[in-house]
C-alpha cells in the first residue's frame, strides 16, 4: 500500500457504496487500484499522463474519475458516506458554517469546448455541468470558488462550485438546500443543522427570512451599514439581530474544514477544464476526509 492509499478499514466502509462490476461493455479494472489512482493525482496534482504504473493505464483512471463526475455516481457515494457517519453519530449537528473559498485556477483549465458535454452512453449533459465552466475573471486571472457548509467535525456536507467573481451571500440558499443526509430506516433526509453560523458577507435580509422560514436558529454578525440603515429607518426598520458571541467562536471550523480540503493539490489549484469534473474532484476529496477515522 502507497502514501495516500486507501486502508483496509476505509476501503471496507466505502467498497459497498460503489457501482458493481461486470456490466455490459466489459468488466471493470479493480476499483481500489483505479480509485487509489485517482486520489493520488487528486492529492498531488500531477498531470493524468503522468500517474505511476502501479495504477495502471492513466487513460483508464481518468476515464473513470470523468464518468463518475459526469453521471452523479461520486454525489451517490457522497451521501452515502454522510449517511453512514450519521447513523454512527458522526457528524456534529449542533455548529453547521457557510463560507467560501477562492481557487486559482492553472492555464490547462481555460480553453474548454463550447459545446455542451454528454454523459457517455446516453443522450444527456452532466448532472454537475455549468455552460460558464465555473471560471471568473479577476486580478489575478481566472479563479473559480468553492461555496460549502462544514460541520462541526471539520468535515463537509454540501458543496457548490461557481464562478471566483460570484459572491458569497446569494450562495447561502443553494448551499443549504444542497444537505440531504439520508436516514438508514423510514423518515425524511436530514437537512437542517441545530444552529448556522456564517460571517457578515451573508447578512441579508433575504438570508435571514429565509432561515426564520426554515426555524433555522442562526449567527451571522449585521454589518455596520445595515445597523445603521435599520435604526434610520426606526420602527420600520425592524428589531436588532441576535448575535452570539460565544456560538460565533465556532465559526473557525469551517475556515479550517476549508484548510483541510485544499490539502489536496488538485483542489487548492484548478486544473479540470470543465466544471462538472472539477466538482467531482471536490467531492472525492470531501469522502476521503469523511473515510478518515
Amino acid at each position: 500500500m502507497g502514501r495516500g492509499d486507501l486502508t483496509s478499514d476505509e476501503w471496507a466502509r466505502l467498497a459497498p457504496q460503489l457501482p458493481k462490476s461486470g456490466r455490459r461493455g466489459g468488466r471493470w479494472i479493480d476499483h481500489r487500484e483505479v480509485i487509489n489512482g485517482i486520489l493520488f493525482r487528486i492529492r498531488t496534482g500531477v498531470p493524468w499522463r503522468d500517474l505511476p504504473s502501479r495504477f495502471g493505464n492513466w487513460k483508464t483512471v481518468y476515464e473513470r474519475h470523468r464518468r463518475w463526475s459526469a453521471d452523479g455516481t461520486w454525489e451517490t457515494i457522497y451521501q452515502a458516506v454522510l449517511t453512514d457517519a450519521d447513523t454512527q453519530g458522526r457528524i456534529d449537528w449542533s455548529m453547521v458554517s457557510v463560507d467560501s473559498t477562492s481557487c486559482r485556477a492553472h492555464q490547462h483549465a481555460a480553453g474548454a469546448p463550447r459545446r455542451p458535454p454528454r454523459v457517455p452512453k446516453r443522450r444527456s449533459t452532466p448532472r454537475q455541468h455549468r455552460p460558464d465552466e465555473g471560471l471568473g475573471r479577476s486580478r489575478g486571472g481566472l479563479t473559480c470558488k468553492i461555496h460549502l457548509a462544514g460541520e462541526g467535525g471539520l468535515r463537509p456536507l454540501a458543496l457548490l462550485i461557481t464562478p471566483g467573481q460570484w459572491g458569497d451571500s446569494p450562495q447561502l440558499i443553494p448551499v443549504l438546500e444542497r444537505i440531504r443526509v439520508k436516514r438508514t430506516g423510514s423518515g425524511h433526509p436530514r437537512t437542517r443543522p441545530d444552529h448556522l453560523g456564517g460571517d457578515k458577507a451573508y447578512s441579508s435580509r433575504r438570508n435571514r427570512r429565509y432561515l426564520r422560514r426554515r426555524q433555522i436558529k442562526h449567527t451571522i454578525p449585521e454589518p455596520k451599514n445595515q445597523r445603521v440603515n435599520r435604526r434610520r429607518r426606526g420602527s420600520r426598520g425592524g428589531r436588532p439581530t441576535g448575535f452570539d458571541k460565544q456560538m460565533y467562536k465556532r465559526r473557525n471550523e469551517v475556515e479550517r474544514t476549508i484548510n483541510r480540503i485544499k490539502t489536496f493539490r488538485a483542489v487548492a489549484t484548478r486544473y479540470d477544464k470543465r466544471a462538472y469534473v472539477f466538482h467531482g474532484t471536490v467531492t472525492l476529496a470531501a469522502i476521503r476526509l469523511w473515510l478518515r477515522s
